[in-house]
């Protein structure tokens, strides 16, 4: 069984469902800066702090994947009475679909890691963590949200990083309440007793984990099948989903192996790619999608995720876009919409990256286009073109135009390599896509005039800058239809 339109359909529903989700939280510190020299006390160097950002981490990353697909979570998790568990608290806020039931434990720290980076490397991580299991006192609140959640969630998620939180009794009381409702239970698991596992529906251990656990070799397909199985008779298993980096996934159930290729086309950074695999996983299971095909989806959307620089998330739209390109094939690579694309000029800003707009009807692509778009790239580091709609054109062109339709206008923009996303827009000018986008440089053509270029006093006031490129002479759209109209 292959993903298919009817699945796609069920993902589109996925802001209806409800997933509870367990583990170890962390947050996540990057502290970024500049090393120009030797500290004179030690040979060691001296980092020049510039900012630092915080993030979820571990379990929390989980919740947040969940919540990037515009799914509600109800998350559990163990935090310290310290600064790190206020920080926790207020970054939490900045993922509304996530529900929080933290116990606090004044007796230990929330754990925390601080990388610090200079020119996208990492010099050092600190750590900070304590990982003896929790006590019976707290498991008891854990126990007491679980039971009252367990009700009305579509799919349970236990998050497993080895920080003390899944005890056997208590991991095994979570399983056994889940199975008595009947609801799935996806299990990220670590460590080397798999026993506290016993009775889940399904295990997500990588190959190194799944060699850890098991003592058996995992480097071939049959290798990797034969330990997933040991795992599945010994605890009453219903499923092993071996993820294996570059060489995608291994799907194990109790009849049958399947052997799933990674969808990765660049990858820049693995970070959170299990996080993500993981957390699309149950997302798919509690829209009651096939397994199979679940794990065809949460391939994909590790794809994309490892082709983002760092601790990414993928977000509804933008998986949704990416499945329907692929299996309904009508549309366009680079299309998207003004939400998804917000998002993805955040992550690029965040990064120091140039922003650069321009627009247009894009009727029959033609040289002066071509050439445009090309100049256009080179003032920036990713060009987004807003696209004026069918019916803008029409009523900017006449009752003649389009041509072409938005939906093959925008094909041809995404076959451009100068193009990162093309947005099209109803209305006759794009100002509420510039006021919107908040690009750092609006490109038009050499026939305007920087007043008359829509937008230029909104990038302007923001320090942006307003280019105008010279013209290809002799080629526009409305030349090429009085010819082929004579």
């Amino acid at each position: 069984m292959h993903l298919n339109s009817q699945a796609i359909e069920k993902l589109e529903h996925s802001n209806e469902k409800r997933i509870l989700c367990l583990g170890d939280c962390m947050l996540d510190k990057f502290v970024y800066g500049q090393v120009s020299r030797i500290s004179p006390e030690a040979p060691v160097p001296v980092f020049q702090e510039s900012y630092e950002t915080r993030m979820l981490g571990g379990a929390a990353n989980v919740a947040a994947n969940i919540g990037a697909y515009d799914c509600s979570v109800d998350f559990i998790s163990v935090i310290g009475s310290d600064e790190e568990g206020d920080t926790f608290q207020h970054v939490l806020q900045n993922h509304p679909r996530i529900t929080p039931y933290l116990v606090i434990d004044a007796a230990r720290p929330t754990t925390t890691k601080i990388r610090f980076v200079t020119n996208s490397q990492h010099l050092l991580r600190v750590d900070k963590e304590v990982g003896t299991e929790i006590s019976q006192e707290l498991q008891a609140q854990i126990i007491a949200h679980f039971n009252t959640l367990i009700e009305k969630c579509d799919s349970v998620l236990l998050s497993d990083y080895r920080k003390g939180f899944f005890s056997p009794d208590l991991t095994q009381h979570l399983i056994h309440k889940a199975r008595s409702r009947n609801k799935t239970i996806i299990v990220d698991p670590k460590g080397t007793d798999y026993s506290k596992y016993q009775g889940a529906s399904l295990l997500t251990p990588n190959r190194s984990e799944l060699s850890t656990a098991t003592g058996l070799p995992v480097t071939t397909d049959h290798e990797i099948a034969t330990a997933a199985q040991y795992l599945i008779d010994k605890f009453d298993i219903g499923a092993v989903l071996v993820t294996r980096s570059e060489q995608g996934m291994s799907l194990i159930t109790a009849d049958r192996a399947s052997h799933i290729s990674t969808e990765a086309k660049q990858v820049y950074d693995v970070s959170g790619a299990g996080d993500t695999s993981v957390a699309t996983l149950a997302l798919a299971l509690a829209c009651e999608i096939d397994l199979t095909i679940a794990c065809e989806i949460a391939n994909i959307a590790a794809g994309i995720v490892v082709g983002k620089s760092g601790t990414a998330l993928v977000y509804r739209d933008e998986l949704l876009n990416h499945l329907c390109r692929k299996y309904r094939s009508h549309l366009p690579e680079k299309l998207t919409d003004l939400a998804t694309a917000q998002l993805q000029i955040q992550r690029w800003k965040a990064a120091g990256k140039r922003i650069g707009f321009t627009n247009g009807c894009f009727d029959l692509v033609h040289p002066g286009h071509v050439t445009l778009l090309k100049k256009a790239k080179q003032l920036c580091d990713f060009l987004i073109v807003g696209l004026n709609s069918d019916v803008s054109v029409k009523g900017l062109k006449g009752e003649q135009r389009p041509i072409q339709n938005e939906q093959a206008r925008a094909a041809i923009l995404s076959a451009l390599g100068d193009v990162d996303l093309t947005i099209i827009f109803d209305e006759p000018t794009p100002i509420n896509l510039i006021t919107a986008l908040q690009p750092d440089v609006l490109i038009k053509g050499s026939d305007y005039t920087i007043d008359q270029v829509v937008g230029a006093d909104i990038v302007q006031a923001r320090g942006g800058t307003v280019a105008l490129i010279d013209l290809v002479p002799n080629h526009s759209t409305t030349n090429i239809v009085k010819k082929l109209s004579t």
